[in-house]
């Protein structure tokens, strides 16, 4: 029986016993692929995919924050074009769809520029038919997961998990929906920031990214 730390070490701690929960529930590297969301996201996906021996990948998409409440996302989009729009809500608050194109093409562009970063401007990962692990580094209040789970729904996987090492429990609440399967095990009552659960949470940098999906 595993035993859920308090606390994690670091990234790569916080990886370490989330592959060691997956493979005790029986998870397999059987069609499956890791998507991580970067940075933070790569070094706790990186020995889940090798555990499960994955391929690992990063999952790029920006949230389409509503003109002027940018935090409230209307939709999202993904590199290779997947894009959702919540249209009711668009139309509740009569946002027209050239503001709605503006922020699409905005976020576009810093799409386009992170996959070159990140990618070579490969293509997005084909994850159709795939059971997709979706990993990050905790989930606060849920927006970027958000955005990722809508873009990944619209790319059609067979099943989708998704992977943190710590959540905050409403958060956690509001996205079962748009999953399969939810991996979060430690979801503490008292929360107010992903980093007070890590011993160690220095901010991820590029060359560790490109280090990790390399050595993948």
């Amino acid at each position: 029986m595993l035993r859920q730390p308090n606390i994690y070490r670091d990234r790569k701690h916080a990886g370490e016993f989330l592959a060691s929960l997956l493979l005790q529930r029986g998870s397999t590297g059987s069609n499956a692929l890791v998507l991580a969301l970067p940075r933070g996201g790569v070094p706790v996906a990186a020995p889940i995919a090798k555990a499960l021996k994955a391929p690992l990948d990063l999952l790029l998409v920006r949230k389409l924050g509503i003109p002027g409440d940018e935090e409230v996302a209307m939709g999202a989009i993904s590199v290779g074009g997947a894009c959702f729009l919540n249209k009711s809500l668009i139309e509740a608050l009569g946002i027209p769809s050239s503001a709605v194109d503006r922020v699409k093409e905005s976020e576009n562009a810093e799409l386009k520029r992170r996959n070159v970063a990140y990618r070579d401007s490969r293509p997005p990962p084909d994850v159709s038919g795939k059971v997709v692990y979706l990993v990050d580094d905790g989930i606060a209040t849920g927006a970027t997961v958000q955005a990722a789970l809508l873009a990944l729904h619209e790319m059609r996987p067979d099943k989708i998990v998704l992977v943190a090492p710590v959540g905050a429990p409403d958060s956690i609440e509001d996205l079962a929906r748009l999953c399969d399967e939810m991996i979060v095990p430690l979801q503490p009552q008292r929360f107010s920031a992903v980093g007070l659960w890590y011993k160690s949470f220095d901010q991820t940098q590029d060359s560790e990214v490109l280090q990790l999906l390399r050595d993948s």
